[in-house]
């Protein structure tokens, strides 16, 4: 399918192979993620680390499929925005892009803060918007020359992490066998029946799917990818599975190692748990690691996929034609990254000192936006188009949105009320477009 089948121009510059894709969906969702809020984690699943990361990897992979089967009929730059307002209403698709802006815009923002907190061991006496504007302005300096330029460097950004994750698991097992933490791989981390419960795995889950935030981004790429029209489909789904696998090793084995450990700050819990397995010398390596994985590659990534969202959006308008510019040379929507980069600045300097109430509002936008995007598989397929492939257009998005709405649901009660006041404020801007301004309500 062509863009000009729905009424658009071919503006951004189709460059990506699939392995680009797929190495793009790596990067954004970070093999080594987990390094930042393992402590979060374990303190909510009571240890049980690497079990919320499988639940979560069963709910994202429902979704996965959910965005293989959108991209596919329409690949578009607007992912979720563009597939709730072409398979269920204008109306859903502006609030679906509504929602996920919400994780978008504030997922660098969260990056850079985890990086400077991880960085404050070793530089004490530097600020934290110091290291946020560096971040910033490197990232976007980045981004406006094109997706080039950010997939060269991604390839080598995620060979470093992946060197990063082996080395901790070989010396962390090494560490378990030699007598630390529990002594061995044990299958507490995975089922402890002395703290199980529904609610806990859930609340937990909710926390441990901000690893998975990112393999959803590839879909914004698709105006950008030179593959078959399954290639963004494809891509979304094996890279999920890929670092879902690398998550739930690393977790096992923090787990069992951090076994009869207290931390001092869930923020720098792996941290501790790394030096319990190689010394101080890994906990550094650590720290470097996650900051160049999480303020460089993945808010790098970040800033990629919601400026591509602002675009699509802008486009359509939803949101002012300023967003929609692309620079003549570069082929990239600049006036959209410049203000991801402006608002990722505001947002790192007000939450600078509440990073676990920013990461709770982060999964509630992105998690709404998956439970618009299942209801618009099924409405789109199953519905209006008469589908009888009832495992993938009506199954696969049942379960992931049963499943999603039942971890909403367990929620932090904050991150719920910030999230609604969001909704509210999109309901707002919404009523504004549709009667004072007389946008359309529906598509043309």
């Amino acid at each position: 399918m062509s863009l000009q089948e729905f009424g658009y121009r071919q503006e951004l510059s189709r460059s990506l192979t699939t392995r680009d894709l797929i190495i793009y969906g790596m990067i954004f969702m970070v093999p080594i993620a987990p390094y930042s809020v393992f402590g979060f984690v374990w303190n909510d699943s009571k240890g049980m680390v690497p079990l919320a990361y499988l639940v979560g990897l069963i709910g994202m992979f429902f979704t996965a499929m959910s965005y293989a089967a959108m991209s596919r009929a329409f690949p578009l730059a607007g992912s979720v925005y563009t597939y709730a307002q072409r398979g269920l209403h204008d109306i859903a698709g502006f609030f679906s892009g509504w929602l996920i802006l919400l994780d978008y815009i504030l997922v660098p923002s969260l990056l850079y803060l985890f990086s400077a907190v991880a960085l404050r061991p070793i530089f004490p006496t530097v600020p934290a918007w110091i290291w946020l504007t560096a971040f910033i302005v490197i990232n976007a300096a980045a981004n406006l020359l094109g997706l080039r330029v950010t997939a060269r460097l991604n390839r080598y950004l995620l060979v470093m992490e992946l060197a990063t994750l082996g080395l901790f698991v070989v010396l962390g097992l090494a560490a378990l066998y030699a007598g630390a933490g529990a002594g061995k791989l044990t299958l507490t981390p995975i089922y402890d029946a002395r703290v199980f419960s529904l609610s806990t795995v859930a609340g937990a889950t909710s926390i441990a799917v901000l690893s998975f935030l990112g393999f959803d981004g590839i879909s914004t790429l698709s105006e950008e990818s030179r593959g078959t029209p399954d290639a963004v489909g494809r891509a979304t789904v094996l890279s999920l599975l890929l670092v879902g696998a690398l998550f739930m090793l690393q977790t096992w084995v923090a787990a069992d190692l951090a076994a009869g450990m207290r931390f001092s700050s869930p923020e720098t819990a792996f941290y501790d748990v790394a030096e319990r397995a190689g010394g101080a010398w890994l906990r550094i390596v650590t720290i470097i690691a996650v900051v160049l994985a999480s303020a460089i590659a993945n808010a790098m990534a970040a800033q990629a996929a919601v400026s591509r969202i602002l675009f699509a959006m802008a486009r359509d308008g939803k949101l002012p034609a300023v967003f929609a510019k692309v620079h003549p040379r570069f082929k990239t929507p600049y006036v959209s990254t410049l203000a991801v980069a402006l608002v990722s600045l505001l947002v790192g300097l007000f939450f600078s000192q509440r990073v676990d109430d920013l990461t709770s509002v982060v999964n509630f936008g992105a998690l709404s936006g998956f439970v618009l995007l299942h209801l618009s598989v099924i409405a789109h397929f199953w519905i209006r188009g008469g589908s009888r492939d009832w495992l993938r257009h009506f199954l696969f998005p049942l379960m992931g949105l049963l499943i999603i709405v039942f971890v909403l649901y367990e929620m932090d009660r904050s991150a719920k009320v910030l999230g609604c006041c969001w909704v509210a404020i999109g309901a707002l801007y919404y009523l504004v477009l549709a009667v004072w301004f007389k946008k359309p309500v529906a598509l043309v």
